[in-house]
């Protein structure tokens, strides 16, 4: 007898602009149809294994010796290869007797040409573990690397998101990937993204699958001690964005069209119950140690804090996404004219990616928060705010406002301008915004094009 189709209704966001929306699913039990189209029902949790502790790094030589590891490929950046995380690293190594070659080639802030060298290594070698010490740049290039070694016939574009790329799934597994942050930011040791700027757009995209996931992410707060005072400010700028765009974005299920196999469900998901706890988790942690880990960079709580308030982060945006800061932060990264960010040893122009992301922030949540001010005013409150009498309409210039404070007293650069760009760069910028729709599209309230341009406008200065 054929199952009777089955509607089912769903609370969307208990925010006043959804309070209203419900849905109709139709829905085949036990089936997935590519003709029918409807809205997400289901969001899957994933996330790397993570071992957190002073001194975790020593472990790295048995956890190889576990995996039957025969041939490691150590990634790190030039600069990095000098200093103590990855020395201890290389003495575990050594101690437990473990085969590796190093390469220190990567680049700060990839791009697709610093991919490719390093793909290019691997390729012709024939590593079957790797191990990636470093912030998220030499991570995310071991991703890469990683995927390109197992996929020996793709071409570059094959697994990058569309519709830069052409978005395909990953479909096997990657060999075994050991992750070792030391930069509190990213959080990429617990996600399946690796991002880049891709050249000929100068604007950055990626590559987003679980597969690419680390296997094991040692969080050693030992590490974030060698940062100097401008990279833990970027990096905490990037750990707060990440909490609070995943904790705002647009809801799992409000998100069209459901995948027709679970293979195509997007890592980004929209913010979900899982999420939620981990992007709130890290905005208490971020409230409270993140300008003490920027003034005193020998404060060991605060930096272990930021530390693990970046894994926390890691594993909310890492399910649930980013939007509008992060799609709009890729353009000002990559159309970088002069600037060159103070404590970073870099020999080319850099807007770090953390520095990109935050300084339109103040601009998107006030625009985004007419979708759901509930959302917006808890975070402020989190983050410091005394919210009991502010108007939900307010809610908006409120986060706003407790943003542009911790950026004022960690003396960021006054907006946009300041890093070298006018409001005759704005055409350029929004350009390269468009395509990001993979987190674009994740934003709470629908923008065009217009909205885009009002939006750098106002990040042109923020004090």
């Amino acid at each position: 007898m054929q199952c009777k189709i089955q509607c089912v209704t769903f609370n969307r966001c208990r925010c006043p602009a959804h309070s209203h929306m419900h849905s109709l699913f139709t829905y085949h039990p036990g089936t997935y149809s590519n003709n029918v189209f409807f809205f997400f029902i289901i969001f899957q949790m994933a996330c790397s294994n993570i071992r957190y502790g002073e001194g975790v790094t020593k472990e790295i030589g048995m956890d190889l010796k576990n995996l039957g590891a025969r041939n490691v490929c150590l990634m790190t950046d030039k600069n990095l290869a000098k200093l103590p995380p990855v020395m201890a690293v290389l003495d575990s190594l050594t101690k437990h007797g473990v085969k590796y070659e190093c390469y220190d080639s990567v680049r700060v802030e990839p791009t697709d040409s610093s991919f490719k060298v390093a793909i290019d290594f691997v390729k012709k070698k024939d590593f079957d573990t790797f191990v990636a010490v470093g912030g998220g740049s030499v991570i995310d290039t071991c991703k890469a690397a990683n995927l390109y070694a197992c996929n020996t016939e793709a071409e570059f574009l094959d697994f990058v998101n569309a519709p830069i790329g052409k978005g395909k799934p990953i479909t096997g597994p990657l060999k075994p990937l050991i992750a070792v942050p030391t930069t509190a930011g990213t959080g990429s040791e617990t996600t399946g993204v690796a991002i880049f700027d891709f050249e000929d757009l100068k604007a950055k995209t990626g590559i987003a699958s679980r597969m690419l996931r680390p296997t094991l992410g040692l969080v050693d707060p030992l590490h974030t001690l060698h940062m100097p005072t401008r990279v833990a400010a970027n990096s905490g700028f990037d750990v707060l964005c990440h909490a609070l765009e995943s904790f705002t974005a647009l809801p799992y299920n409000m998100r069209s069209p459901c995948p027709s196999n679970p293979i195509n469900r997007p890592a980004y998901q929209g913010s979900n119950p899982i999420s939620d706890v981990w992007a709130r988790h890290a905005l208490h942690m971020v409230s409270k140690y993140l300008k003490r880990a920027v003034r005193d960079p020998d404060d060991v709580e605060a930096r272990s804090g930021m530390h693990l308030a970046s894994v926390f982060a890691g594993i909310g945006f890492g399910n649930a996404g980013v939007h509008l800061c992060h799609g709009m932060s890729y353009p000002i990264a990559g159309n970088v004219k002069t600037h060159k960010a103070k404590g970073y040893d870099v020999d080319h122009p850099l807007v770090p990616h953390g520095l990109s992301v935050v300084l339109t922030s103040p601009a998107v949540f006030t625009f985004t928060a007419s979708m759901c001010p509930e959302r917006h005013l808890e975070a402020a409150e989190i983050l410091g705010v005394d919210v009991r009498n502010v108007k939900l309409g307010d809610a908006g210039f409120v986060l706003a406002d407790t943003v542009k404070n911790f950026l004022y007293d960690l003396e960021v650069e006054d907006g946009l301008s300041a890093i070298g760009y006018s409001k005759d760069d704005i055409p350029v910028l929004v350009k390269g915004t468009i395509p990001q729709e993979r987190v674009t599209k994740l934003a709470p309230r629908s923008h065009t094009e217009e909205d885009l341009s009002n939006l750098f406008a106002a990040s042109m200065k923020l004090y």
